[in-house]
């Protein structure tokens, strides 16, 4: 009968512009090109001989979800737009407005050509548990939530698994950081919404900011109500303006990180904090602490920043911007299915692109067809011409 203040946030569609956002998000994916039937590999192999690469749904799509309802609503327009059939498990604390959704969209089907279950809802773990060791029917799953449930999935399934694990971002402030810059993208990236994936868990400090941008930092986030969860130099270099606290559990004053500190995703207005003394070992640290999700620099230093983009193997990196802005309605794609942190074919921000693949297309207009026989490298056999054939659908 519990739950605290960031899944309640979670649960309410009526916190801020979050109901009109979901609705605009529809319209948005409405908006945008079908992302199926699109040629992008188009070559003449021979005379009479074409082959093309084009775009088509994945197919049935199982996407288990944390308690975010407006997710049924943001996966079933990309679903409906990509080609592509759904079934949805939210979490139980959102199984009502889950139900009340699925309802609305099924009634909506049912005025297309489409049948009105193409869209599904399953609310049990059992259910669940039944369709991952249905291989032959489901194409792909898409675990959003906890690394622990990424891999609980991974481990129960044949079913190629697209991970959407959780969001342990980081933002490093070099030693050219300009104090402005520095305050508004950590404050936006750790106070926009505490409770997102995509919000800052870690700030990093480069040595020589601890005297000048710090301060000014650690100001303006403890008055956004941020706790602070400091190393032993930066919580030193505080002393001046939070003297060190008799009790140190006293609300918002900066307290000592533990070990801990910098691997959890905090969800709420805690941010953890490391001093490091370089680049090379901010860049070292995200790869081997963060679930790479989303990470940024504040720097004036290009080639800084250039290697921070480069070096940090990340779904997304920025330079002098908030963490915040990784998200697909911010990107363009209307909305999204969630954020892959892994390494296949869709990563950070899975939008339509994301959820479709392709097949290869291949037609002969020769009098007798073709055999592969006939080509080759040796006395009498034909040479491929593999020239490139302008082409935005296949024609035929």
């Amino acid at each position: 009968g519990r739950m605290s203040d960031s899944l309640l946030k979670r649960l309410d569609l009526t916190k801020g512009d979050k109901w009109d956002s979901m609705l605009q998000g529809i319209s948005d994916v409405a908006d945008l090109s079908d992302p199926t039937g699109i040629v992008d590999y188009a070559k003449k192999l021979d005379d009479g001989l074409e082959l093309y690469r084009v775009s088509c749904p994945i197919g049935v799509l199982l996407v288990i979800f944390e308690a975010r309802p407006e997710v049924v609503v943001n996966i079933a327009a990309l679903a409906i737009k990509s080609g592509n059939a759904a079934i949805l498990k939210g979490g139980k604390e959102s199984s009502h407005t889950t139900q009340l959704l699925s309802r609305a969209i099924s009634s909506g089907l049912s005025q297309t050509s489409l049948p009105d279950t193409y869209i599904q809802t399953i609310q049990t773990r059992a259910e669940v548990s039944a369709l991952l060791d249905l291989d032959q029917y489901i194409d792909l799953v898409i675990p959003r939530g906890s690394n622990a449930l990424v891999k609980n999935i991974q481990n129960n399934t044949r079913i190629p698994v697209m991970g959407h694990a959780d969001g342990l971002c980081n933002v490093y402030l070099d030693e050219s950081a300009k104090v402005e810059k520095a305050v508004r993208v950590v404050v936006d990236s750790k106070t926009d919404y505490p409770s997102a994936c995509n919000s800052v868990e870690n700030l990093l400090l480069h040595t020589s900011v601890l005297p000048t941008v710090w301060p000014e930092v650690a100001k303006a986030l403890v008055s956004a109500g941020v706790q602070l969860l400091c190393d032993e130099p930066s919580l030193k270099a505080l002393t001046t303006i939070y003297p060190p606290a008799q009790n140190f559990s006293t609300h918002l004053h900066p307290i000592p990180a533990d070990h801990s500190s910098y691997t959890t995703e905090h969800l709420s207005l805690t941010l953890s904090v490391l001093t490091l003394p370089s680049l090379p070992s901010a860049i070292q640290f995200i790869n081997a602490h963060s679930s790479h999700h989303t990470d940024s620099i504040v720097t004036e230093d290009t080639a800084a920043a250039s290697a921070f983009c480069r070096g940090v193997d990340s779904a997304g990196t920025f330079v002098n911007a908030s963490t915040r802005f990784a998200d697909g309605f911010r990107y363009g794609f209307g909305t999204e299915v969630g954020i892959s942190t892994g390494r296949i074919h869709a990563r950070g921000p899975v939008g339509l692109e994301g959820l479709v693949i392709y097949k290869y297309m291949m037609k002969s207009t020769g009098e007798k067809g073709h055999i592969a026989s006939e080509f080759g490298t040796g006395v009498g056999k034909r040479r491929f011409k593999h020239t490139d054939i302008e082409a935005s659908s296949v024609p035929f």
